[in-house]
């Protein structure tokens, strides 16, 4: 797929992957905006998240350079586990290129695909605006509304959204 003139491919990530996720991976936590992960988490809890069991991670390339990469697992165990539940972190000097799109676009098939009825995100950061932006343009709805949840390195405590959509 394209992005921008350039060519973007999505695959399933390999343990060969893991300095280039961890980058990304790092380079995300670290600023404390986004994600609950605790910016001082060590690689290796890190990675072992990433490719936990029952999870599928994938990562997102251009030009023979990771750019992104995301993981889909099921939301919850058991009487749960039809639905999925998704993590996604683009490179810094990918962001606003499409990589964002691309993982989202591809991961709604790949669930499907997976035998997934639906995917929710169960902590999407409020102040997070491009991030709720894509996920309603495909297709997933605010259902939930979690006062001061997450506790953003810079703006203090923040709502957290819970999201939505049917497959």
């Amino acid at each position: 797929m394209a992005s921008g003139t350039r060519m973007l491919s999505i695959r399933p990530a390999a343990r060969t992957d893991d300095d280039a996720i961890w980058e990304i991976f790092l380079e995300v936590i670290v600023r404390g905006d986004v994600f609950a992960f605790d910016p001082a988490m060590p690689r290796a809890d890190a990675l072992a998240y990433w490719f936990q069991l029952g999870a599928h991670a994938f990562v997102a390339e251009q030009e023979g350079r990771i750019v992104g990469s995301y993981h889909l697992k099921p939301n919850q165990p058991g009487l749960g586990a039809h639905v999925a539940n998704g993590a996604y972190m683009v490179a810094a000097s990918a962001r606003g290129l499409g990589v964002g799109r691309a993982m989202g676009e591809r991961s709604l098939d790949e669930a499907r695909r997976l035998g997934f009825r639906a995917m929710q995100f169960n902590l999407v950061v409020s102040t997070n605006a491009a991030a709720v932006r894509l996920w309603q343009q495909l297709g997933f709805e605010i259902v939930g509304r979690l006062p001061g949840v997450f506790r953003h390195a810079s703006l203090g405590f923040v709502d957290a959204l819970v999201m939505f959509r049917p497959l």
